[in-house]
């Protein structure tokens, strides 16, 4: 994104002097000042040796920042269809789709973007300054707004108990801890299956940090840490775009014949089968079932994002500020009965407004001033707290 001045160059001859003249021998340099002698010594013409150029800045990629605002556009979305979904079969279809996936591809990019993570001071400091630091501030910003938005005096504040969004930061502070484990193991992606498969039947792993939750789903953020930039260019292939049609048609007919006979816990993965009056084997069946269709249909949704610069890559960098900020809008639209007055909101022509409303407002959440604005959680400055070798990051 950045020509050095050549050190061998011969320096320009001061104006008025000949090639012809004879040039005076220069001063012997005394071993008492040779910095100053050779600084003498130079033309007068001659610039002073310049410093080498910074390294320039890592430039972003259109295509992952593009991916990851439409990720969180359907995140927003999804979250806002569940008080009104209810009466409409359609509607529970088209949410276990988006469901089916849209985390999925969010926890795979950030797995993609966590393989060079590893214990030094500095990745460290990373980790707890833009992942666990916000964890604390906004799983305590949540529970003020429930006890006081939804008139809940008796609500806790815990910080063992992720609420409504907050889970994702806890999850996504345990897998990164766990990284180099995963790229030292010989078969990774196998192994964290076999972990999703005995959280999902084994209810007494507990609710701290939402751990079925961060179990169930950490096969893909295994997967993310195993693709290379190659498997993206593949996925982008015109041939993959032309199947993600027909894939996701398949998916909606199926979702829809579905919609009745499924138990929506599946998809939140967050519970174990016993808790939902199924059979235990059932929970190993469901979780290599849902890895193999929201891995196809990440992929499906992949190969649509758009490579080239669009007039929201830019938010792609907010995202953050997107997903921690708009459950502020979802609960208190239904803690002040937006959703209870206005029936009409449960009807296709009210699932379009919502659906436009709450994409629109997750917009606004990652827009620039925001990011700008949320920096002092999001992206602390935390030197102070850090030794100088961590500080430098």
């Amino acid at each position: 994104m950045f020509h050095a001045p050549n050190a061998f160059q011969r320096a320009t001859l001061p104006p008025g002097t000949r090639e012809s003249e004879p040039r005076r021998p220069a001063p012997a340099r005394t071993p008492e000042a040779p910095a100053a002698v050779a600084v003498a010594d130079r033309p007068a013409s001659a610039a002073p040796a310049k410093t080498a150029p910074a390294a320039p800045a890592k430039k972003r990629d259109a295509y992952f920042d593009n991916a990851k605002y439409l990720a969180i556009v359907l995140v927003a979305v999804a979250h806002s269809w569940a008080p009104v979904m209810d009466g409409s079969r359609a509607a529970r279809a088209v949410w276990m789709v988006t469901y089916t996936f849209h985390m999925p591809a969010f926890i795979i990019i950030s797995g993609y973007f966590s393989r060079s993570f590893d214990l030094s001071p500095a990745k460290v400091k990373r980790l707890i300054t833009g992942v666990a630091v916000p964890y604390i501030v906004f799983e305590v910003a949540y529970s003020l707004f429930r006890r006081y938005a939804n008139d809940s005096p008796d609500v806790a504040i815990s910080l063992l108990e992720p609420w409504y969004l907050t889970w994702f930061l806890a999850a996504l502070f345990i897998w990164r801890l766990t990284t180099p484990i995963w790229r030292n193991l010989r078969h990774p992606l196998a192994i964290s299956l076999g972990v999703a498969a005995l959280a999902s039947f084994a209810p007494s792993v507990g609710d701290d940090f939402d751990l079925p939750r961060v179990l169930q789903l950490l096969p893909f953020f295994v997967l993310g840490l195993q693709l290379k930039p190659e498997h993206f260019q593949l996925v982008r292939r015109r041939e993959v775009r032309l199947l993600a049609l027909p894939l996701f048609a398949g998916a909606a007919v199926f979702a829809y014949w579905a919609a009745p006979r499924m138990q929506l816990g599946w998809f939140l993965r967050d519970s174990s089968a016993q808790d939902m009056h199924a059979p235990w084997w059932s929970g190993a069946v469901m979780t290599l079932a849902l890895f193999g269709c929201a891995t196809l249909l990440t992929i499906g949704f992949l190969s649509w994002v758009p490579r080239r610069h669009m007039w929201f890559t830019v938010l792609g960098a907010g995202t953050i500020c997107g997903y921690l900020l708009h459950g502020f809008l979802v609960k208190g639209a239904d803690y002040f009965g937006v959703f209870d007055r206005n029936e009409w909101l449960a009807s296709p022509v009210g699932l379009v407004v919502v659906s436009v409303v709450a994409a629109a407002g997750v917009t606004l959440l990652c827009t620039p001033p925001v990011r700008r604005l949320m920096r002092c959680v999001t992206e602390p400055d935390m030197n102070w707290a850090f030794r100088r070798d961590a500080a430098k990051v």
